[in-house]
């Protein structure tokens, strides 16, 4: 899986590369034989399965870089999350060399991630490398498609130094796909004789998974025109629109929990918005536009915020503990922001739930509370009362100079 040409929703739900390929497969599209393996002891059966005579081992994580990566613990040479074997034997080795070891890759960071699961896929004669995507072009508001003749692995450096090679379209809700679009494709690929008429298939069919499973990002790299001249999907990444998995039971089935922030995943769990950041500062706010500006102005007055958080506008006294929580867990946290407008939200709520969240778990970093808004009087009143060492704050920029110099001082 390769880092798309264009940004996917950030909170959207990730599958694996071999789940993306049975959902491509149920729909009529071109994929390699493949199995999935979580234990090694699986591993021979996988690979007799296939016939051979070439296997492709596949480490499984949600990131991209694979075949890029390298392992932590690995010895000489044993570097890359996509091996290519050549024997039942080889490709055994490779995937008790890949499972439980951390791969490294540039998308992972410095950390890395544990490969839980690998795939083993029958190999591929590969003709040409070719690039295709689709993602919600937020700009138009249209599903939009991402071509290029020059697939693989350095289709980044493509996109940023020939730029000319790379061909974007959008499709019109109202009038939807046609075989018009499939040939645009086609054309733009340099694709001859039967794959014109593959590709026109194709591209229909990747529109109908895209529409009918709520995918917010589809990305086919590469797509491959092999030893046949037949067109074949041989990588795929695939990204759903969180708003939709409550319709969507078959893909949220799919989720690995195991490659998700912790503290992310424990705050879906509540329907509280939580995105992990680098920085030093936790906030707690409520609305997404409020929550974007106590960053920024974090970052004004010479700090970073170490998490996005919008509690929302119908917050309960037990999902602002929880948010709490969730914000004081993290190692990183050297202060707290808490920045509450009062509209829908009350700042008794609020207060009455970081005052409980404190007691429960403790209170080792400054805090620095602003709300504004419905009940302000009455939960500035409850803070007060608590005998909590609160920092009060009249105004963001005072919240912002407070809690930075806290963390500074």
């Amino acid at each position: 899986m390769r880092t798309p040409l264009s940004g996917g929703e950030p909170t959207a739900m990730n599958i694996h590369e071999y789940q993306a390929k049975t959902l491509l497969k149920e729909f009529g599209m071109p994929v390699s034989a493949g199995v999935a393996v979580m234990d090694a002891a699986d591993a021979r059966a996988a690979a007799e399965s296939l016939g051979g005579p070439l296997w492709v081992v596949k480490a499984q994580i949600h990131a991209g870089g694979r075949g890029k990566g390298s392992f932590k613990e690995a010895e000489a040479g044993e570097k890359g999350g996509v091996r290519l074997a050549k024997s039942v034997d080889e490709a055994v080795a490779f995937t008790e060399a890949m499972l439980g070891r951390t791969l490294v890759t540039i998308q992972t960071g410095p950390a890395g991630k544990q490969v839980n699961r690998v795939y083993i896929e029958a190999g591929s004669d590969i003709q040409r490398e070719l690039y295709l995507s689709m993602l919600v072009d937020r700009a138009t508001s249209r599903v939009a498609f991402i071509v290029s003749t020059e697939g693989g692995m350095d289709i980044e450096e493509v996109a940023h130094s020939t730029p000319e090679k790379i061909l974007t379209f959008s499709v019109d809700p109202a009038s939807g796909i046609s075989g018009f679009h499939g040939r645009k494709v086609a054309f733009a690929l340099g694709l001859e004789g039967k794959q014109i008429r593959q590709c026109v298939d194709l591209i229909e069919k990747l529109y109908r998974l895209f529409m009918a499973r709520d995918v917010s990002l589809l990305e086919i790299n590469p797509l491959i025109v092999d030893g046949e001249g037949d067109l074949k999907c041989l990588d795929c990444k695939m990204n759903f629109d969180s708003n939709s998995l409550y319709r969507q039971k078959a893909v949220l089935e799919m989720r690995d929990e195991t490659e998700e922030d912790p503290k992310e995943l424990a705050a879906s769990k509540y329907d509280l918005n939580y995105i992990a950041l680098d920085g030093e500062i936790g906030c707690m706010v409520n609305g997404a536009g409020l929550a974007m500006a106590t960053m920024d102005i974090i970052q004004l007055y010479g700090s970073s915020p170490a998490n996005f958080l919008d509690v929302g506008g119908g917050a309960t006294k037990e999902k602002v503990t929880e948010a709490f929580k969730i914000i004081t867990a993290d190692p990183k946290v050297k202060g707290i922001l808490v920045n509450i407008f009062g509209g829908i939200m009350r700042c008794d709520v609020i207060a009455e739930g970081t005052i409980a969240a404190v007691k429960e778990v403790g209170l080792s970093v400054p805090l620095v509370v602003r709300l504004e808004g419905t009940n302000v009087e009455l939960g500035k009143k409850i803070i007060n009362e608590s005998g909590l060492n609160v920092i009060a704050a009249d105004n963001l920029a005072d919240a912002a100079q407070k809690i930075v110099a806290a963390v500074k001082g």
